[in-house]
């Protein structure tokens, strides 16, 4: 079963402007820079990712959940909301309002599409949404300190760790039964609700009604499901390289069948933070999304 979330990785055509964007806008440290080795590419089925730069950032907390970005090339015909496969990052924060203020200003490299609102499902969580300089989707939202419904923890520092991952995808019963069934997590039954930036995205009227599900994977963790309309595409993708803007997310993973997962490329022992000696593997889900499982029943010596 999935444990945690430990990395979201994103394709960003301006890997400077997107460091100091989550650097100097929201706290994050860096705590590893380099360049993609032929190792990790061949992990990740992605060659053409080889000698290009990374940087890998942890929050201001020292939550052991990491950002990596890659330089990656404009890949033409990608927009947030507009395909299948991960769609947003949400991470907490303490006060996302006081955030919005600050990505009101002139310089700001966040552009909120989604002002800090209280969710339809519970009037105690408060989120809103930006897109950032790598055309990515995050959701910066408060869990009170008391915890929420499925999600206990709040923010320790003022923009804390990823605890949400969102999904979008066309076939919500594909999507529940490989989580379920083939990753052995809870799903919870699909439910009705409205989403705003995806009504904003397709002109939907402010009623429609969005299917959602939720993958629980710890109190600290959840996977989203999000049934995309019937417009939304597959997400163009260069041929031997990173899907575009929110490209990997890498998941904790124990008590799995490893012998009986459809691996797109088998795991591996990696030394490199953030593996740190497990095996890794990648997947490749029912909506086209990347999924790198690293495997903490499966330790390696370095």
């Amino acid at each position: 079963m999935l444990t945690a979330i430990i990395a979201v990785t994103l394709s960003a055509p301006d890997l400077g402007a997107t460091e100091t964007a989550y650097t100097t806008w929201l706290g994050y440290k860096v705590v590893d820079r380099g360049l993609v080795s032929q190792t990790l590419a061949s992990s990740w089925g992605a060659p053409l990712t080889e000698g290009r730069e990374f940087v890998l950032l942890q929050p201001a907390s020292g939550a052991p959940t990491y950002l990596r970005i890659v330089q990656s090339a404009v890949t033409p015909g990608y927009a947030a909301l507009k395909t299948h496969g991960w769609n947003a990052n949400e991470i907490l924060v303490k006060d996302p309002d006081a955030l919005a203020a600050r990505f009101a200003a002139a310089d700001s490299p966040f552009r909120v599409i989604g002002p800090p609102r209280p969710l339809s499902s519970s009037s105690t969580v408060r989120a809103m949404q930006a897109i950032g300089p790598a055309g990515e989707l995050n959701y910066f939202t408060r869990i009170p300190p008391e915890g929420g419904t499925m999600i206990k923890t709040p923010a320790v520092s003022e923009v804390d760790r990823t605890f949400i991952v969102v999904l979008g995808g066309a076939d919500m019963s594909a999507m529940r039964s490989f989580y379920g069934d083939v990753l052995k997590t809870t799903v919870t039954p699909p439910y009705d609700t409205t989403v705003n930036v995806l009504q904003d995205a397709y002109g939907l009227p402010a009623d429609h009604l969005t299917q959602l599900a939720l993958v629980a994977i710890s109190p600290g963790f959840l996977i989203e499901l999000d049934q995309y309309p019937p417009q939304a595409t597959a997400r163009p993708v260069r041929n031997g390289d990173l899907p575009p803007g929110m490209a990997i997310v890498s998941f904790a993973a124990k008590d799995l069948d490893v012998d009986a997962l459809p691996w797109a490329v088998g795991p591996t022992a990696r030394t490199d933070a953030p593996y740190d000696g497990r095996r890794a593997g990648m997947l490749i889900g029912p909506a086209g999304e990347w999924i790198e499982v690293v495997l903490d029943d499966a330790l390696s010596a370095p």
